[in-house]
């Protein structure tokens, strides 16, 4: 398959300018594109995979990618999928927040390619020197207010109760100054972004045509969703973030390999690097036995494996075997705690263990068993496990031998029922 053969193939294109045309331009040769990001936190999140994944696949294809980082826009808010304008930031932040993201970014993209390395550029160097009125007079002018009030973006937010500030509202035209720039100085022929961007990139091509008289193409990719149409990469607790001080590494792990059923070969096919004939093998076996999980399994492995390397996935799949009935050897302090947030907790005092604590009482304690009668029973049935080791000794107690990193004692009654015991 071709390149954009593939990404129709993985449901990555909604619409382009002119398709056919940019066919046969990457028929010709390696292009440069760019995709934008403002950096309004100091960490991408999981909805910010697909764009810069896109730029690897166009990477990996021979092509130059260019990963913008809007050090001016981002103090303008784009309006776009907004229903309410954003909190403005200061150069500061923005600075701080792009160099945060870079070090992300160079998991997902090559910076040292030898033929075609990505570039990362920030769009303040070309737009803060410049004044109000050369603005304006520059890139104002090629632009109609009917064909601005137009854009779906702008469309929206007039239509909703918090309206559009002008602030944002000139949005568009930065972006479009952006690729005019990029056009103009790198050779960039092509933007890409989620389909909430259409008005802004067509701005880009317009703009293009109009000052530079040559050809630009823009190129958008579906909203990626979850089964019931809500926005994908929230969860309860909020976005789950790249930056595993904001996310750990299995908690990240744990949201792919949840992924719903119907959603998961649609998901490798956005969300990994793995070729066609690989995910339409894991598609068969998903399909023949879907209990197996081994298409999220996969989802998650590759995820994690970009994004936190391999020794880390390695570690993340380790701990995730605890909640399976695996061994606790070798496990880290910080792996068991991201293990240990996911279990029902139940608080006991230190002097209860210290004393020796009955097996059976505890399994009450927990609200594992409703009576020690049953935990005994349930004991001698072989379904009892302390620390994932199964337990036989009807008359076993609890004692500090069995405090993992000083303050905790897994119980598990089954295959899957756990409950922690946390000493105070």
């Amino acid at each position: 398959m071709t390149l954009l053969e593939d990404l129709q193939w993985r449901g990555l294109i909604a619409d382009c300018t002119d398709l056919p045309a940019l066919t046969e331009r990457l028929g010709q040769g390696p292009i440069t594109l760019y995709c934008g990001f403002d950096p309004t936190g100091d960490s991408l999140h999981v909805g910010h995979l697909v764009p810069q994944l896109l730029l690897r696949r166009f990477q990996l294809a021979g092509h130059h990618p260019i990963s913008l980082a809007g050090g001016a826009t981002g103090m303008i808010g784009d309006p776009g999928g907004k229903s309410a304008e954003r909190n403005l930031l200061t150069r500061e932040q923005l600075s701080h927040n792009v160099a945060r993201i870079k070090l992300q970014l160079e998991r997902l993209l090559d910076f040292k390619a030898p033929q075609n390395p990505a570039r990362l550029v920030d769009n303040a160097e070309w737009t803060a020197p410049v004044s109000f009125l050369d603005f304006l007079r520059d890139v104002g002018k090629h632009f109609s207010l009917s064909s601005m009030l137009a854009k779906d973006s702008v469309r929206s937010r007039l239509e909703s109760e918090s309206g559009i500030s002008y602030t944002e509202f000139s949005y568009q035209l930065l972006q479009a100054n952006d690729f005019t720039h990029l056009r103009s100085h790198l050779n960039c022929e092509l933007q890409i972004g989620g389909t909430e961007q259409w008005g802004n990139i067509t701005a880009g091509t317009d703009l293009i045509r109009k000052k530079l008289g040559v050809a630009a193409w823009g190129l958008t990719f579906p909203l990626i969703t979850k089964s019931d149409g809500t926005k994908f990469g929230k969860t309860e607790g909020g976005a789950v973030w790249l930056d595993q001080q904001k996310t750990s590494p299995y908690k990240f792990y744990q949201f792919f390999v949840n992924t719903e059923d119907s959603m998961v070969i649609g998901y490798l096919k956005k969300f990994t690097l793995l070729t066609r004939s690989e995910i339409e093998a894991l598609e068969a076996r998903h399909a023949a036995n879907p209990g197996a999980r081994e298409a999220h399994r996969a989802l998650a492995r590759e995820v994690t494996t970009l994004i936190h390397g391999e020794a880390v996935c390695a570690d993340v799949i380790r701990a995730s075997e605890v909640m399976f009935g695996g061994g606790l050897e070798g496990l880290s302090e910080s792996l068991f705690r991201d293990v240990a947030d996911e279990l029902p907790s139940k608080p006991i005092e230190t002097p209860r263990i210290q004393a020796g604590l009955s097996l059976a009482d505890a399994l009450v304690h927990a609200g594992l068993c409703p009576s020690k009668g049953q935990a005994r029973k349930d004991i001698e049935g072989g379904g009892i496990y302390v620390n994932n080791q199964r337990i036989a000794e009807v008359g076993r107690t609890l004692t500090p031998g069995d405090i993992l990193f000083g303050r905790h004692i897994l119980l598990r009654k089954g295959k899957r029922t756990y409950a922690l015991l946390t000493l105070t």
